[in-house]
């Protein structure tokens, strides 16, 4: 568990203090974030806040993890590593889009698309074929198989990475609240992973190098706690679609390693609301000309309705907090009734 809190403290050590220098090398260079001018009016203030905060997230979570991780266990460590990084530079290329045609909207969506299709079919072939993955799709207990997907794992990771890496980006419009809710996940995640590897031998064989996913959870916890110190409201900094594009498919990777690729709909019940909340709003609008909320991501219509933003992230945080919970009540019960 060690190697767990040092891959966290470098992290957070990393980016609590190199993001001051990273702010200043942004406002030198007018990098700055777009705001979009049909949002709550108390976002316009925010114009020219210093943006693509992610990289250092995405450089300090991969100094940690590969400072302290034991094996790199089959592979394991490659595939975390692999997905923080391409979802960083997916992210990158959208951000430099963006401050390159000074314009809110970033790369077109079958570019994003293309690469996250191709990022998916990397992890799944790896994961299959190299790391000892197998494609069975198991409900919350380690010796309950829902089926053998086969084939069909390349359209669960797709669809793993895309929908959670989407979900982070839509949460992350709210100083300090797609952090924040990532620390959450990344504390379960730390306590899930670490309890297989200690429990291996008999009862989560089918988990390949769980204390490297263990460890890269507490670099990627430390990092997005040095980054919310100053992304907290108001916030110094934002991570950027390089931040929350490289958060989505880690968080993704992690489950999929994990095998814990259903449990990850309830540790991230928030990103999931989010999400829900942007489908039902274009779907209905779609068909009646009606909105169902003020503005969609939700965290936009409760600032509508009059909450403060400070107000807004803390309620939200708690929802999430209540999620992990949930989320980590199950996986051990379940690891209680699978021994």
């Amino acid at each position: 568990m060690y190697r767990v809190m040092l891959a966290l403290l470098t992290g957070l050590i990393i980016c609590i203090f190199g993001m001051p220098m990273l702010m200043g090398w942004l406002r030198r260079r007018g990098i700055g974030q777009f705001i979009r001018e049909d949002g709550p009016q108390a976002h316009l203030a925010k114009k020219g806040t210093p943006t693509m905060g992610g990289i250092l997230i995405v450089v300090s979570a991969l100094v940690g993890f590969l400072l302290w991780a034991q094996k790199l266990q089959a592979g394991t460590g490659f595939a975390l590593g692999l997905a923080l990084v391409c979802g960083g530079l997916l992210g990158f290329a959208d951000d430099y889009t963006k401050l390159r045609y000074a314009r809110s909207l970033g790369l077109q969506g079958r570019t994003k698309l293309f690469w996250q299709l191709a990022l998916s079919i990397a992890l799944a072939y790896l994961a299959t074929q190299h790391f000892g993955v197998d494609t069975k799709l198991y409900w919350f207990r380690s010796d309950a198989v829902i089926c053998d997907l086969g084939p069909l794992y390349y359209l669960l990771v797709f669809i793993m990475i895309i929908g959670t890496s989407n979900a982070v980006n839509l949460t992350d419009g709210l100083d300090g609240l797609a952090s924040g809710a990532t620390i959450l996940v990344m504390t379960a995640y730390i306590l899930i992973s670490f309890t297989m590897f200690r429990n291996h031998e008999y009862l989560y064989t089918h988990v390949q190098g769980s204390l490297d996913i263990a460890i890269f959870s507490g670099a990627l916890m430390g990092s997005c706690i040095g980054f919310l110190w100053w992304n907290s409201p108001p916030a110094y900094i934002f991570m950027g679609d390089t931040g929350s594009l490289a958060l989505g498919c880690s968080l993704a990777t992690v489950a999929i390693l994990s095998k814990t690729e259903l449990l990850l709909i309830v540790l991230g019940g928030l990103f999931v609301l989010e999400t829900l909340s942007v489908a039902i709003q274009v779907l209905v609008f779609k068909a009646t000309g009606k909105r169902v909320f003020r503005m969609a991501p939700l965290h936009h219509h409760f600032e509508l309705k009059g909450w403060s933003e400070v107000t807004t992230l803390i309620r939200l945080w708690i929802v999430e907090g209540f999620f992990v919970g949930i989320g980590f009540i199950i996986f051990y019960i379940n690891y209680i009734g699978g021994k």
